[in-house]
């Protein structure tokens, strides 16, 4: 606590008070011996990249080097999403192989493997089996009940969560409630014993700005404040997750309301994008939302990449995505926590010209190279030798 008390520029003593109110989350399993991050109320805004196989990707050297490459730029956390290849080993694999905080998607192997023939102890038998393996927090889509599937087809598009989606089939199928909500308590026992945090995933973010702020994205919403309750009353650590499409004048009331509801738990989104025609540039949409969603209650940002709507993302794609992403947060904590200390460090170095000083301060140090390939050994072609610093330097020295 007090490492990561100091990491975060807080007292150690309001820090465990965040954490004993739920305000505040710890993740690292019980089971793994890494770094764990803090997550919520008066922390840095914390951001993660997703990786995994798919159905028609499965290599995993490639998913290690994406995990390689996130954390280089500076991820805080990685959730393998994988539904290719052997799921179990990638899961292991990339445990092995990274030491920050991972999350996964239990319900995607379940489903995986069973199908519409699920079970209740089939899905729970699988969540224990990532907790045993070291995951540190899991996205649960417990929040998606019969009553709001059946009103799906009122929107847009229906759904764009593929473990909701799942869910949502299985209860058709089967006639039966949620087993992740019936279950919950049950659930609740597993996670207790490795101190894993539940992200409680939304299953029914609305998937273009049309669907923003519905019916159906606030009823499960409202679930999800109420299985908040029960979680705490348990000892477990909850995240909430937030909507994806939203626009821009929506996007304060949906923090707020989301902090409200589930009594001010750590809120992780997926952007906002805050349009639908950026096919190409989500990474960008995902950034402006992301940012003004961590200024108002948002903590946590899941990176949106180039790729989102169009395909996996590749090792470059990433990169971009993270930063994009570290951007947003950033921009966020100058205003969340009032320290532009180095904002201020690289406006100084870039006053002096220290360009040593500003590729190390700045978020990707890779622009070094671009310097370089733009400028060669000349110091700046923007304005060449009508640099306004050194003219302007020239006449303050007089």
């Amino acid at each position: 606590m007090k490492e990561i008390a100091e990491r975060e520029g807080i007292s150690e003593e309001k820090l465990k008070r965040r954490v004993k109110s739920g305000s505040v989350v710890i993740t690292k399993n019980s089971e793994r011996n890494i770094e764990p991050i803090a997550i919520g109320e008066g922390t840095r805004v914390k951001v993660n990249a997703n990786i995994g196989t798919s159905t028609d990707t499965s290599g995993i050297e490639n998913e290690l080097e994406k995990a390689r490459v996130a954390i280089e730029a500076g991820t805080h956390t990685l959730m393998d999403l994988s539904v290719g290849g052997d799921i179990d080993s990638t899961r292991r694999e990339i445990l092995k192989k990274t030491d920050i905080p991972l999350g996964t998607v239990p319900i995607y192997q379940a489903f995986i493997e069973k199908k519409v023939d699920m079970t209740a102890d089939s899905i729970l038998d699988v969540i224990e089996k990532h907790c045993k393996d070291g995951v540190d927090f899991l996205t649960l889509h417990c929040g998606i009940t019969r009553d709001i599937v059946e009103r799906v087809g009122e929107r847009l598009i229906p759904i764009t969560s593929r473990g909701g989606s799942f869910i949502a089939a299985w209860t058709i199928r089967n006639q039966q409630e949620n087993p992740l909500y019936s279950e919950f308590d049950r659930i609740l026992e597993i996670v207790k014993d490795y101190d894993v945090v539940i992200s409680l995933g939304d299953a029914l973010r609305p998937a273009s700005i049309h669907d923003a702020s519905d019916w159906c994205q606030f009823q499960e919403l409202l679930n999800l404040g109420r299985l908040t309750k029960r979680a705490r009353e348990a000892d477990v650590p909850i995240i909430i997750e937030g909507p994806g499409h939203v626009p821009l004048d929506q996007i304060e009331m949906n923090m707020k309301l989301g902090k409200k509801l589930c009594d001010n738990a750590p809120f992780y989104v997926l952007g906002p994008l805050v349009t639908d025609i950026a096919l190409g540039y989500d990474h960008i949409s995902g950034a402006i939302g992301g940012a003004l969603a961590a200024i108002h209650g948002a903590d946590f940002l899941c990176y949106v990449t180039p790729s989102e709507h169009l395909g996996l993302p590749t090792v470059e794609d990433v990169r971009e995505g993270v930063i994009a992403s570290k951007i947003a947060a950033h921009a966020a904590d100058i205003v969340r926590l009032g320290d532009t200390t180095r904002d201020d460090e690289l406006s100084r170095a870039r006053r002096e010209l220290d360009w040593d000083r500003i590729f190390e301060l700045c978020i990707d140090g890779r622009v070094k190279e671009k310097h370089k390939d733009l400028c060669g050994k000349k110091v700046c072609t923007m304005c060449g030798k009508y640099c306004a610093l050194k003219i302007l330097e020239e006449y303050l020295e007089e």
